[in-house]
């Protein structure tokens, strides 16, 4: 069964594919890559963002407070309308982040958060979890917001499967066509050989990273892919009004 809750620091990390390229090598001398990157391919990861209309969630985030929640619809590649997806309820409390998860059917998922009425129970659902959304769910009067999708490469550490490293680079989104059954495709978020690399540890992180890290002048950063997004959305909404009153 896969792992349906998380207690783990999470550290970014914004590079070029030079810096990407020469960090990768070094990171496989102490790491394993995940089972869905056999042959050094990539998998996609496709997610729906749910908010109000007049974004509560995301632009609470953004002010940095000391907590901060998400909720999120999330597939592996494109989703058929009868497939497994996981529903997550995400937490951040003082740099502590909480991800609490189950598996639904697309439709299943769909209705949850439209109605707020939970799917009636089956085997492969955590309960715990889905009583934990539906209490978020009549807290806030939620809508898909936006989707993005990227691609990874994600590797653990090699007698330590508490560290976990991803690297997502073709990062995507689209604020129209609100369905993961719908396409993998959207406007570019990041620059063309961007990346964005995570670095996820339930404690401190190893020296071997540590120096690694400092060796190749990595510095953290708080990009977050639905701010960031959300950000673009917001120029783009005032380049478009200052347009039309020219």
């Amino acid at each position: 069964m896969a792992i349906e809750v998380f207690n783990r620091y999470e550290n970014k990390y914004l590079m070029d594919t030079q810096a990407f390229n020469g960090i990768y090598s070094r990171l496989m001398e102490y790491m394993e890559l995940d089972a869905n990157n056999k042959d050094n391919k990539f998998y996609a990861i496709s997610n729906l963002y749910y908010d109000t209309d007049q974004h509560t969630l995301i632009r609470s985030s953004l002010s940095k407070p000391k907590y901060k929640e998400k909720l999120r619809l999330r597939a592996y590649g494109v989703p058929a309308p009868d497939a497994k997806v996981y529903l997550e309820l995400k937490k951040k409390v003082f740099g502590l982040v909480n991800k609490r998860r189950t598996s639904l059917k697309l439709q299943e998922a769909y209705e949850f958060v439209r109605t707020g009425q939970p799917p009636v129970y089956r085997e492969g659902m955590n309960q715990q979890v889905i009583q934990e959304i539906e209490y978020f769910l009549s807290r806030y009067e939620l809508k898909p917001m936006v989707y993005l999708a990227y691609d990874r490469i994600a590797m653990f550490c090699r007698g330590n499967r508490d560290l976990r490293i991803t690297f997502d680079t073709n990062i995507r989104s689209r604020r129209y066509d609100l369905k993961l059954e719908a396409g993998d495709y959207g406007e570019q978020l990041m620059e063309q050989g961007q990346w964005l690399m995570e670095v996820k540890a339930e404690k401190t992180i190893p020296v071997w990273l540590s120096k690694l890290l400092s060796e190749h002048q990595m510095y953290r950063t708080g990009f977050s892919k639905y701010g960031n997004e959300y950000k673009k959305s917001i120029r783009y909404a005032n380049t478009e009004r200052e347009r039309i009153l020219v």
